[in-house]
């Protein structure tokens, strides 16, 4: 190690982001000030990593969970040969560049995940080593290993502080992920004080306490650094936490060590603070001396990989199934999922959620890389995969995940497994509690990974837990994020095709609202139609026999409900189904309008939950039966018949809409 040139490389890219804040007077010089020599010795030295291949297989993945530092990681990346230049780090938080003001998956090459809300990148850094993990443990062989990386994260106070982190962290000391290394920007320092104003914690002690290996260093010190490190890649058993005690705003004096280095503060002092560095006035400048070690260093690293190419290669020969599965998984291929379901008996009455489970056990055997997992509750949402064992330190092959009650961290590490972009991933938990995973929901959708959420229990039909567990507005806030498909689907066949639309979906999230109580098969209905009907979003249910006078909407359990009512309501009378208004809005205009018409501007709807979203459907002149309050401790049945879940209020409903003409 060259100790001398990583120093200087620190230096320059401490320029680098004085000149980068400085240029667009936003952003946050503290992090890539206080970490610069962590970064140096990251990606001038240890990381595994091929530039000129951002998503090799066994690359070490990193990820920079303080991701307001953003800067630390886009002039390491351009340093260490990615296809980041200069320019675009001339560009930071312009319009359309590669360097946005916080990391963005799918966006900048070398970028592992999308980070900004603190906390999240520790959580996401756990779901890449366990993806890593059950990699290992799938596809090397006795005579070839492929996938022998480590995860590495650096947070800041502010992500420890986020319980996000702390519900990841606990669960991976309990799996033992010892490919799991967590550098902890330890400065002492939040936006608006000291840190010791906020927290008083042994944090050494905490992660002890979660089964962590922890080591202390002096964040400036290279040798410490890479002492660290090294010692940190060789343990076995438990993941590493390194405590990296640092100054923030390291290199500007007027600033340093205090809260007002967090953000753009110093850009008052930076050409002060350059000269004092020994950095000459050109802006943007990057010695001869570190460009030459880091082409040469990338030189090295490219070698590195054509050595495990090698292995690889040899791995695919002697493993034609194994290969052919990874390549499907990467290749994000998909088979036919809906033909290998078989069709539910149209006598039996079943509950979504349990129709749901046995979906996906059928699913599961045509998608091997498929696991799933549960906040606790696996005997609730039943979506447990039967035969195919549980991901624990002994079977890292298993393919349930038990989460424990970590809502939050579940849905964060879940998108930490996806931007892998291995397995297919998916977790469960009551609908209600989606407001604690609802964050890292949001930015599973902001960056097109295709996670599933198997969320049940979905109304005021849950009946005598009462208010505290039936969600009213919940679907309707979870509607509002874009990119997210919400589907609740009404009967077992409806299901069925929710189940095969949502992993065959490879651009984004999907989430299940499924039901507690038994709903009958809609056998009025032809089955393909049931099916094929959720992948469009709507479809028509019940097709008026006369001149169409008026639409009847419905979702999930209210479907049958709608039924019931328009066969009261005549034969000018057509009902769709709406499992997913995403999915809908989505088709093209002339299939929009054979569903709705827009001659026909009588229109109802009917959900078991807050109206709000049905109004771009039926308009400011239809009527929606719905719930706009919280609900109420009784029997289910009772419960939605008080709120007004029945064909009746369907009726008066249109008796209304009749009478205003």
């Amino acid at each position: 190690m060259n100790k001398l040139i990583l120093q200087q490389a620190a230096r320059d890219s401490r320029g680098l982001a004085m000149d980068a804040v400085t240029a667009c007077k936003s952003g946050h010089l503290g992090l890539p000030l206080g970490s610069a020599e962590l970064g140096a010795v990251l990606f001038g030295e240890l990381l595994k990593l091929n530039p000129a291949e951002p998503r090799w297989l066994n690359r070490d993945r990193f990820v920079l969970s303080a991701g307001h530092g953003s800067m630390f990681l886009y002039g390491w990346l351009h340093l260490a040969g990615f296809a980041i230049s200069l320019d675009d780090l001339k560009k930071f938080r312009a319009l359309h560049s590669l360097t946005p003001g916080h990391p963005e998956f799918h966006h900048t090459p070398g970028v592992e995940a999308t980070t900004g809300p603190l906390g999240q990148g520790v959580a996401n850094a756990v779901g890449l080593a366990i993806s890593g993990r059950m990699a290992a443990a799938r596809f090397n062989t006795a005579q070839h290993q492929i996938f022998d990386h480590h995860v590495v994260c650096l947070a800041g106070d502010g992500c420890l502080q986020e319980g996000v982190s702390a519900e990841a962290s606990s669960l991976a000391g309990h799996l033992g992920l010892d490919n799991l290394i967590l550098f902890h920007d330890a400065n002492r320092v939040t936006l608006d004080a000291m840190l010791a104003v906020s927290e008083s914690d042994d944090t050494a002690a905490r992660y002890r306490a979660y089964g962590w290996d922890v080591q202390e260093i002096d964040g400036h010190n290279i040798g410490e650094i890479e002492a660290a490190f090294k010692k940190a890649k060789a343990a076995v058993g438990k993941p590493q936490f390194i405590i990296s005690r640092t100054m923030i705003g390291k290199g500007i004096p007027e600033v340093a060590g205090t809260n007002k280095a967090h953000g753009e503060a110093g850009v008052k002092y930076t050409e002060a603070a350059r000269k004092a560095l020994g950095l000459p006035d050109e802006k943007f400048f990057v010695s001869p001396e570190v460009r030459d070690y880091f082409e040469k260093h990338k030189e090295e690293q490219i070698k590195a990989y054509e050595v495990w190419k090698k292995t690889y290669e040899a791995w695919r020969a002697a493993n034609a199934d194994l290969a052919a599965s990874l390549d499907d998984a990467l290749n994000k291929k998909v088979p036919d999922l809906l033909s290998a379901i078989p069709e539910f008996p149209p006598a039996e009455a079943l509950a979504t959620r349990k129709a749901g489970g046995i979906v996906l056990n059928v699913i599961a055997k045509k998608m091997p890389l498929l696991i799933t997992g549960s906040a606790d509750l696996f005997g609730s949402t039943m979506n447990y995969l039967e035969g195919l064992g549980d991901l624990t330190c002994e079977t890292p092959a298993g393919r349930n995940i038990h989460f424990g009650i970590r809502e939050h961290a579940m849905a964060a590490i879940m998108n930490g497994i996806a931007y892998d972009g291995i397995f297919q991933p998916s977790g469960a938990t009551f609908l209600v509690f989606s407001d604690y995973a609802r964050p890292s929901i949001r930015l599973a959708a902001l960056s097109n990974l295709p996670v599933i959420y198997i969320f049940t229990h979905d109304s005021v039909a849950v009946g005598e837990d009462g208010p505290t567990h039936e969600p009213v507005e919940t679907v309707a806030a979870l509607r509002a994020i874009p990119g997210l498909d919400v589907i609740r689907p009404a009967d077992p066949e409806e299901t069925a095709g929710a189940f095969a639309a949502a992993y065959s979906r490879t651009d984004g999230p999907t989430l299940f609202v499924l039901c507690r109580q038994n709903l009958p098969n809609l056998n009025d209905i032809p089955v393909s139609t049931r099916r094929q009907g959720v992948a469009r979003g709507a479809y028509i249910a019940r097709k008026e026999t006369k001149n169409l006078e008026m639409i009847i909407m419905a979702t999930g359990s209210e479907l049958q409900i709608a039924l019931e009512a328009a066969k009261q309501l005549g034969e000018g009378t057509r009902v769709v189904s709406m499992p997913c208004m995403e999915r809908f809005l989505r088709q093209d205009v002339a299939y929009q309008e054979e569903i709705l018409p827009k001659v026909c501007r009588k229109r109802i709807s009917i959900e078991a939950g807050i109206s709000q979203p049905w109004f771009q459907f039926i308009g400011l002149d239809g009527k929606s039966v719905a719930i706009n309050r919280f609900g109420l401790s009784a029997p289910g049945a009772i419960t939605l018949k008080e709120l007004g879940m029945t064909a009746e209020s369907i009726v008066a409903a249109a008796q209304q809409l009749i009478a205003a003409r």
